[in-house]
């Protein structure tokens, strides 16, 4: 069986570089001259403009700088000319739930600053600042010698630290109101209670290297500690830890009964303190902040550019970012927001521009050169808060859920050189095979060509580089599904909407003060721009001539991942192997018959056609996988309709709130399951994707297995009856 897939292999390769030298000829699956419009007329400057607006608000969930970010996004978008412009609001009060979401209720703040108290004295010929440490030991050795006291105290005076009012991040979310003075305590990590045996931190300030989420219920809760300063590093990447500047964000748990305060500091501040400390000094912190949660709502922004079709005009093409962010978020997310923003500005501009000149000359004289038609289907624009905001959106609101055939979803497009990001044009699950993501990377691998072409010579026919950006090339890639954003939400199998996700990883300064849009490319934000908009275009116009093309495109990038496949197959025992590659034909099968949720006359591709098409085949050796006929593999397990959404949702873990209430504390061991392509996040997340009432669970495992790595069935079985015990599946009887 490898030795069929290693010759295979080396077939695919040929069949690639066929593929790829054929479409470099022309841009694919749009008419060139729409290609040329989008391209003239995306301009990154502009989009970085809109970046640098909605950058200077703290975007927290429901506070007033989100609402101000808001109203800009929809002032934009009417100015645009955009139509049904609107800022949907959605009650966040913590009782309210959206299918898997329970709502957190806005947080804001008006002030917070943390200072280290000192005592200020008078010499005899000079005013002088020290410790009380440093006066007591002079005052102790002048008495020794008999010279009396040489100057007076006269109260004490502090040292700004911190200051919410200069730089936002260091407040972390849902901080309470206090006015605290209090010694400071060095208790290293803080997430056990070995941290804090001996060192009598009831009444202290903790410094700890954790989020303060993860230490405050035992900090506050436990041993009493009256509030928290946290130097968390941020995401482990290449360069984490080198900024000793910067600070991350922080969060505190929204639901926690032990509320309190934290503060974040930087890596070089954290170090002082603990030299400071660990030399038998005492420090002593004020600690000012108003802020706190309060009643209010999520708010989404949308707006559309209505199709054409009297019966198409229905349904929905969907462009996504995250609009909620500290102060600055420039990558993470404006530049999503910002980048949806130009493409809404790019297609009403060009498809007005087209009625115009089809309503002041004959319709059989247009040439449409440099203007779009207006598409068949709707295209919506939608800027929520990251994840519970999509989940109010789909769960409140089940009929535009079900309008929307596909979304564009950008998050963090933008980083330049100095962020080290790379681009990636992400697939989607296993468990929801679409042809979409294809239709992004067909995009996204025409932009590598040309802006390598323009880089290695100077010359292309289409560069798009934006005057003040930058030249080199993009260089995306075609990365396997991963989690993190609202994608998970739209791919879930309660909502079953395919999502092409645009994003950069790594990027060493999100979720720090560093995130800024002195880091944004306005060339980077226009292929952003240009990739999304192409596609989003694309789908909303798409009819069989359409569907014909695509199908193109998916026998090439079938190959493509044919031969990741025997990549990973290489890893695996034959009986791993011969079950990963079914699922990866199975998967092709489905992801070409996907077409028909968008074009239902579209032909269906079956088995026998793709024996032509690509060498590894469900032929001898490349059964189906025969599942459990008996025993505990064998139960079928179905999605209860609802709650609607993933289990692991915005600062709410359903399953673990749910679980609890069963009086179980130990999690099923595939939530910490490591897999070779994946962690217990992702098993967790399709296996319940999976369980659709057909498969039993060893076809379930198998299938999970394929995506991520092989798992035990006894993994799978386990989190199954936890599912079905919090009422989340059921068995199929």
């Amino acid at each position: 069986m490898r030795a069929f897939i290693r010759v295979t292999l080396a077939w695919i390769g040929a069949a690639l570089a066929l593929g790829a030298t054929a479409g470099a000829q022309k841009p694919p699956l749009l008419p060139e001259k729409d290609v040329a419009a989008l391209a003239n007329e995306l301009s990154g400057e502009t989009a970085k403009r809109n970046l640098e607006g909605i950058a200077r608000f703290h975007r927290q969930r429901g506070s007033r700088g989100f609402h101000e970010a808001a109203e800009l996004v929809a002032e934009r978008l009417r100015a645009y000319g955009l139509s049904d412009v609107t800022i949907l609001q959605f009650p966040a009060d913590g009782a309210t739930m959206y299918g898997t979401q329970r709502s957190r209720p806005p947080w804001d703040a008006e002030f917070a600053e943390l200072r280290e108290m000192q005592t200020e004295i008078f010499t005899c010929d000079e005013v002088s600042g020290k410790s009380k440490q440093q006066i007591e030991k002079e005052e102790k050795e002048r008495a020794a010698r008999s010279e009396g006291v040489a100057c007076d105290t006269i109260g004490a005076s502090e040292r700004l630290i911190e200051s919410y009012e200069a730089l936002p991040v260091v407040l972390a979310e849902d901080s309470e109101s206090v006015d605290v003075k209090a010694e400071l305590v060095n208790v290293g990590e803080g997430t056990k209670e070995s941290d804090y045996a001996g060192k009598g931190v009831k009444g202290k300030i903790v410094l700890v290297s954790a989020q303060p989420g993860a230490v405050q219920d035992l900090a506050v809760g436990k041993f009493g500690a009256a509030g928290i300063v946290s130097y968390a590093q941020n995401q482990k990447t290449a360069w984490w830890g080198e900024n000793l500047d910067a600070i991350r964000w922080g969060h505190l748990e929204t639901f926690s009964s032990n509320k309190t305060f934290a503060f974040m500091v930087s890596l070089r501040t954290a170090r002082e303190m603990q030299k400071r400390l660990g030399n038998g000094e005492k420090i002593a912190l004020h600690a000012l902040v108003k802020a706190g949660q309060h009643a209010g709502n999520y708010e989404v922004v949308t707006a559309t550019i209505p199709g054409t079709d009297a019966k198409l005009k229905e349904e929905e093409i969907a462009f996504s970012c995250h609009l909620d962010h500290q102060r600055p978020g420039a990558n993470d997310n404006a530049s999503g927001c910002a980048t949806i923003l130009e493409v809404a500005r790019t297609l009403q501009k060009l498809i007005s521009q087209e009625e115009k000149a089809s309503a002041e000359r004959a319709p059989h004289l247009l040439v449409n050169q440099g203007r779009l038609l207006r598409p068949a289907r709707t295209i919506r624009f939608i800027f929520p808060p990251e994840v519970e905001g999509t989940m109010a959106l789909l769960n409140a609101k089940p009929e535009l859920a079900k309008r929307i055939k596909a979304v564009v979803h950008m998050d963090m497009v933008g980083g330049g050189p100095e962020t080290k990001a790379v681009f990636h044009v992400t697939r989607g699950p296993m468990s929801l095979p679409s042809f979409v993501h294809d239709v992004a990377w067909a995009f996204a691998e025409f932009v590598n060509e040309e802006s390598y072409k323009f880089a290695a010579t100077g010359k292309a026919e289409y560069p798009m580089v934006a005057p003040e950006g930058g030249k080199e090339p993009l260089r995306a890639e075609y990365s396997a599904y991963t989690m993190g954003s609202d994608h998970d939400v739209y791919q879930d199998s309660s909502f079953g909407i395919p999502a092409i996700y645009l994003n950069d990883w790594p990027d060493r300064h999100i979720h720090t003060n560093f995130d800024t849009a002195a880091n944004i490319d306005p060339t980077k934000l226009k292929r952003a721009a240009f990739i999304g908009a192409a596609s989003g275009y694309f789908l909303a116009g798409m009819d069989e001539s359409g569907a014909k093309r695509v199908l193109r495109f998916l026998e090439a990038f079938r190959l493509q991942r044919g031969a990741e496949t025997e990549l990973h197959a290489r890893q695996l025992t034959d009986a791993e192997a011969q079950n990963l590659t079914w699922h990866y034909l199975d998967a092709e099968i489905e992801i070409a018959n996907s077409i028909k949720g968008i074009v239902p006359n579209s032909i269906t591709v079956s088995e026998i056609a793709f024996e032509g098409a690509i060498p590894l085949k469900l032929s001898e050796g490349y059964k189906k996988p025969v599942g459990a006929s008996n025993g505990a593999g064998a139960v079928k397990y179905k999605r209860i309709q609802t709650p609607r959404g993933p289990l692991t949702v915005f600062g709410y873990d359903y399953f673990q709130v749910e679980w609890a209430k069963q009086a179980h504390t130990v999690k099923p061991g595939l939530l910490e399951y490591e897999g070779l392509w994946g962690g217990g996040e992702e098993y967790a997340y399709e296996v319940l994707n999976f369980a659709n009432g057909k498969r039993n669970a060893q076809e379930i495992r198998d299938a999970v297995s394929a995506e991520y790595g092989p798992v035990p069935l006894e993994a799978v079985v386990e989190y199954l009856k936890a599912l079905e015990k919090i009422g989340v599946v059921e068995q199929v009887k």
